[in-house]
């Protein structure tokens, strides 16, 4: 079993990162087409890309390649054999379960040691890049500023030929007295053979430019000249060769840091935070809007006073003159707008360092999470693998695109709303694990004891007996009979049947409606329609052995009989009990109920119907048996 495993574990593994590899360059495919990169740079990228995706290509790989072992194994009845050898299930897999914890031990130690520099390299490839060929970074109606000295607004951009259109250009020098600025109706921007400079071609413009020198430093009057041309060409300074960016910003990430690092920088963010709060708290006390703790009657004087100065304050106010009021209300409005400026920036400064801090606090129990995942897909792949005993490429991927969409759409969900601060760091992470490590239990527990769990046709019996539906009676004619039907005995028992089945509905009254305490509180079971039920059930089998085809049209006539839907919602006294009490499940119980009474009327009459005709037509085989 582990050498079947650990080649498809080999196989899935490879599989798997190859997808998560293309679904991140799908993201990223813009930053890569048309910049001119080397193969070592396109190389570097995809090294990096790929040991980034290696801890989550993990758990995907154990799923798939667990589930088509299993599979295997049951589809070939070698799980069979195991089991049927008094060897259980968990105690079959104690090797391959040493073997995923010894892949979640290394999927940890490449998170805490490999995953942090591939992260940075990764970042720092991806932010260089953007900095490379600017002419394809351009927005549209924004003021773009990658270019030294210079501001650049389009209006609009043509991908596909590369023209810029309603171009406007700030070129500034040493100071604003030589600023130029350039309008034109279209353009292009183009990087030179030597990858030095940036070749802008320009159409249907005009120039302006302050011509101030230095010989003219003291005069006010600055002179400017004015161009006007149909086509100009421009030489920019800039380096476009490919540089990697500086790393000091990318290195903070929290994707970026092992362990012992992220629980260092836990602690400065969090000293960051607690001296940023004392420092707060003391502006607070030396603020005029700190109020002294007094008791009530001190509290009582404090109000009159203040009555008496807020009176005082409006009888001053009202003497100034209207200028004064004015001065006096601007200089208020401008303390208030200060101070409200002040407390909007301590809560910007205040949510930064909350935000750092929950970014660190998630990687850090994002790391064990991951490992665990590779567990819990083992369980989850080799139980469900057991259960659906289907080998190969078919079901399996199926169901492990399942499992792994409900983890990523979760373990994603939650994240975001960590970091959002709407849930706690430990909710939105451990969200995934809490609900597949249930699923794992479960059904590990049900492939150990030998459960159907993924029995169609028992969830189909299920919703038809609730729903009150069934399957239509098919007696097909056998093509050997070793015995034939007793023909007689069986007629003498349908006309006992039909006695019994004519006093019972004349007793029971079906078609009426049944007292609701006796339904749900004084529960009598109804031995003789199971009896009944036990008894038609037993001539249609000895019946069925015959050759007359008419025989076998009345069997085919015959309902199957519901024995205990027509007297009781559950089985169990003390959920027909909890069912009358919870509302409105008691009304829609006793409505079904009322419903199989009805058909249960409705069948026991096509019974004696059927009953008939049956008997009749025995006669007649046994008159012309005679004869």
């Amino acid at each position: 079993m582990l050498r079947q495993f650990l080649m498809l574990f080999a196989g899935t593994f490879f599989i798997s990162l190859f997808v998560l590899m293309m679904q991140f360059l799908w993201r990223y495919v813009d930053e890569l087409i048309g910049k001119g990169l080397s193969i070592e740079v396109l190389g570097q990228f995809f090294w990096y890309m790929g040991l980034m995706m290696v801890p989550q290509a993990l758990p995907l790989a154990i799923l798939l390649a667990s589930l088509i072992t299993m599979g295997n194994l049951g589809e070939s009845s070698e799980l069979t054999a195991i089991k049927a050898s008094g060897i259980s299930l968990l105690k079959s897999l104690r090797g391959l379960i040493i073997f995923s914890c010894f892949i979640a031990g290394c999927s940890f130690v490449f998170q805490n040691n490999i995953g942090p520099m591939a992260n940075m390299q990764l970042r720092q490839l991806l932010l260089s890049m953007k900095q490379k060929s600017p002419e394809l970074e351009i927005p549209e109606e924004v003021f773009y500023g990658g270019i030294p000295n210079c501001n650049l607004y389009v209006q609009h951009k043509d991908l596909e030929t590369g023209m810029l259109y309603g171009v406007m250009i700030y070129r500034m020098t040493e100071s604003f007295e030589d600023a130029a600025i350039i309008l034109a109706d279209s353009g292009r921007l183009q990087s030179t053979a030597d990858k030095m400079h940036l070749k802008l071609t320009l159409y249907s413009g005009e120039w302006f430019e302050n011509m101030r020198s230095q010989e003219m430093a003291g005069n006010a009057n600055v002179p400017y000249r004015r161009e006007s041309f149909i086509s100009k060409v421009i030489l920019l300074d800039f380096d476009n060769g490919f540089n990697l960016a500086e790393a000091s910003g990318i290195a903070q990430m929290a994707a970026a840091q092992s362990l012992p690092q992220l629980i260092e920088h836990i602690d400065s963010v969090k000293h960051v935070g607690d001296s940023l709060g004392r420092l707060m708290a003391a502006d607070m006390k030396r603020s005029a809007f700190e109020t002294p703790k007094m008791s009530k009657g001190d509290s009582v004087k404090a109000v009159a006073m203040a009555d008496k100065e807020t009176a005082m304050l409006d009888t001053v106010y009202n003497r100034l003159s209207p200028e004064q009021q004015r001065s006096v209300m601007q200089r208020a409005a401008s303390r208030v707008q200060m101070a409200t400026m002040d407390t909007e920036f301590r809560g910007m400064v205040a949510n930064d360092v909350g935000s750092r801090e929950r970014d660190y606090r998630l990687e850090v129990i994002n790391k064990f999470t991951l490992s665990l995942t590779c567990l819990i897909f083992f369980f989850i792949g080799a139980s469900l693998g057991a259960i659906i005993r289907k080998g190969g490429l078919g079901v399996p991927v199926i169901i492990s695109v399942l499992v792994f969409i409900v983890f990523y759409i979760l373990d994603n969900t939650g994240t975001r709303m960590a970091k959002q601060a709407s849930w706690t760091i430990a909710f939105g992470k451990g969200l995934a694990p809490a609900v597949l490590i249930p699923i794992a239990v479960f059904v590990t527990y049900k492939a150990n004891k030998d459960s159907v769990v993924f029995n169609m046709d028992a969830y189909r019996m299920f919703f038809m007996r609730l729903f009150g539906l069934r399957l239509k009676r098919n007696v097909a004619s056998k093509e050997v009979i070793i015995n034939d039907p007793d023909y007689m005995g069986d007629a003498r028992r349908l006309k006992a049947l039909s006695a019994t089945l004519e006093q019972y509905s004349q007793e029971h009254k079906l078609v009426r409606l049944p007292n609701p305490v006796n339904v749900f509180f004084k529960y009598k079971r109804d031995t003789v329609i199971e009896q009944m039920a036990a008894e038609l059930e037993d001539i249609i089998e000895d019946l069925g052995n015959t050759r007359d085809r008419y025989v076998l049209s009345y069997l085919n006539q015959y309902p199957v009989v519901s024995e205990k839907a027509h007297t009781r919602p559950f089985d169990t006294p003390w959920m027909n009990k909890a069912a009358a009490v919870i509302f409105p499940v008691g009304i829609i119980l006793y409505i079904r109920m009322c419903r199989f009474r009805l058909r249960l009327y409705k069948d026991l009459r096509q019974i004696m119907k059927t009953n008939a005709l049956m008997t009749e037509r025995i006669e007649v085989i046994t008159q012309e048996g005679g004869r």
